[in-house]
């Protein structure tokens, strides 16, 4: 397998500033919505606040994706390893949360630590990214980011998902590739142009009800995989 080589160019650098600040920022101004959404989820079930989970990130590397708690802590060895509509593992809050996305604002602290950026292909679990052929592994070559292509284009996963008999299998099979067709195609044209379309329709998205369930509810992984 060729080495990954992750890219160095003077837009990767710049938009790696852009991240930084941006992030940085965004928990100033976000700070009492994350204290709010922290105090909700520690009072409305026993455990953690964050939700944390080994993913695979630049070049290959593992690091720790952060979110709001939004299962039981007991959601990995009840059930099947994905999400999919009125899973009862999920928590009042925990549905709320995933519903408008706001789980998923502890990540701007994964893109200031420059584990993440804001736009990027969506990080895998180890166990999904060693099933990766070579080229697909390409994605690898950027930072994993908040929101990609896949994730505005597949906004009705759960659909999909909950009317087949083996979900992870269809996720595995069929959805994870088309996934990171587009996310290859993306890092074809990627700039930082682009990267702001990506941004405005997933804040389109979050923003209509039905698109914003169908963005929530399937989640491949306890806790979100997507």
């Amino acid at each position: 397998m060729s080495p990954l080589v992750p890219s160095r160019t003077f837009e990767d650098r710049l938009r790696r500033l852009l991240d930084a600040l941006v992030s940085g920022v965004g928990l100033l101004l976000l700070s009492p919505l994350l204290l709010g959404a922290a105090l909700a989820v520690r009072l409305s079930s026993p455990g953690p606040v964050l939700f944390r989970q080994e993913r695979v990130g630049l070049g290959g590397r593992p690091f720790e994706i952060l979110k709001f708690r939004t299962m039981r802590v007991d959601a990995d060895r009840d059930g099947l390893q994905l999400t999919v509509g009125d899973d009862p593992r999920i928590t009042s809050v925990g549905r709320f949360l995933r519903a408008w996305k706001l789980d998923e604002l502890p990540q701007l602290l994964n893109v200031l630590k420059g584990d993440m950026a804001l736009v990027g292909p969506r990080p895998e679990v180890p166990r999904y990214v060693a099933l990766y052929t070579p080229e697909q592994r390409r994605v690898l070559t950027v930072r994993p980011g908040i929101t990609d292509p896949a994730s505005v284009a597949f906004r009705s996963e759960s659909e999909l998902l909950a009317g087949h008999p083996q979900p992870e299998r269809l996720y595995v099979e069929a959805i994870m590739p088309e996934k990171l067709r587009l996310n290859l195609a993306y890092l074809e044209r990627r700039t930082l142009l682009t990267d702001l379309g990506i941004v405005i329709d997933t804040l389109r998205a979050v923003a209509r009800p039905q698109e914003r369930a169908a963005m929530s509810e399937a989640r491949p992984d306890p806790e979100g995989n997507a």
